[in-house]
């Protein structure tokens, strides 16, 4: 097996890498919502690549399922395409269905196969049956109450204004994470200490998570969270911002 990467979300990038690569069985894999920078993967783009170079589309939907997609159903629906098009999908039972383990998804004969030869499926602990259960219940609850996926978005985009108003610089994201940059790792992890003084936790991401430069404060909304907490949120970063700033002019 040879793992050739593309472009990030450059669905024409990965033809180039088919394009590229020798006669045989090929899979383009790509995530549904990338967990940094909180962007959408072009699945729809990807898929029409997948056709056209027969190859098979993997999304690994960790950040997208319970959120996404009608009934929370992921990235995946969100798009309009189901088996044919995305024949394996990795969902979490973490995150969104507040569990831990991963559930992988295909057709009968896919899943049949994977069942008997996937070293990591077959070595790893079962889920116990109170947390299978628990999970099988997080999925009804998601598919049936759509007021949290309502409530999260409306958080999102509470968030976003008062971010700009604030001149705070938030990478383009329109999912639960949203990405603060601050390019500088001590900025960075200056604002995230900062941050916890005054109440609030907020991890510093930082080289080699992401590329040199890019260092940032990674927020993430959850439909438990207020309006009120967003805005007090908000104020805070922009303390800590200013706290940051100060002490980078009086180092130089």
């Amino acid at each position: 097996c040879r793992l050739r990467r593309y472009p990030h979300a450059d669905a024409e990038g990965a033809v180039r890498q088919l394009r590229g690569a020798v006669d045989g069985a090929a899979m383009i894999a790509t995530d549904g919502v990338f967990s940094m920078d909180g962007d959408v993967a072009p699945l729809r783009e990807l898929a029409l690549a997948a056709r056209l170079q027969k190859a098979m589309l993997y999304v690994d939907d960790a950040h997208g399922v319970g959120v996404h997609g009608p009934e929370g159903r992921g990235s995946v629906a969100a798009a309009r395409l189901g088996i044919d098009e995305v024949p394996l999908q990795l969902v979490t039972l973490g995150k969104a269905l507040g569990g831990y383990g991963a559930a992988v998804l295909g057709d009968d004969a896919l899943i049949g196969h994977l069942s008997e030869t996937a070293r990591p499926y077959l070595y790893t602990t079962a889920l116990p049956p109170a947390q299978a259960s628990s999970s099988l219940a997080a999925v009804k609850i998601a598919r049936r109450e759509d007021w949290r996926r309502d409530k999260l978005g409306a958080l999102v985009t509470h968030l976003r204004g008062a971010a700009f108003r604030h001149g705070l610089e938030l990478l383009p994201s329109e999912t639960p994470i949203q990405p603060l940059m601050c390019g500088d790792d001590a900025r960075a992890t200056d604002m995230a200490s900062a941050l916890e003084t005054l109440g609030y936790w907020v991890t510093a991401i930082r080289p080699p998570t992401v590329p040199d430069g890019r260092a940032r404060l990674r927020i993430t909304l959850s439909a438990l969270h207020t309006h009120a907490e967003v805005d007090g949120l908000v104020e805070a970063l922009a303390v800590a911002r200013d706290r940051a700033e100060r002490r980078s002019g009086a180092a130089a």
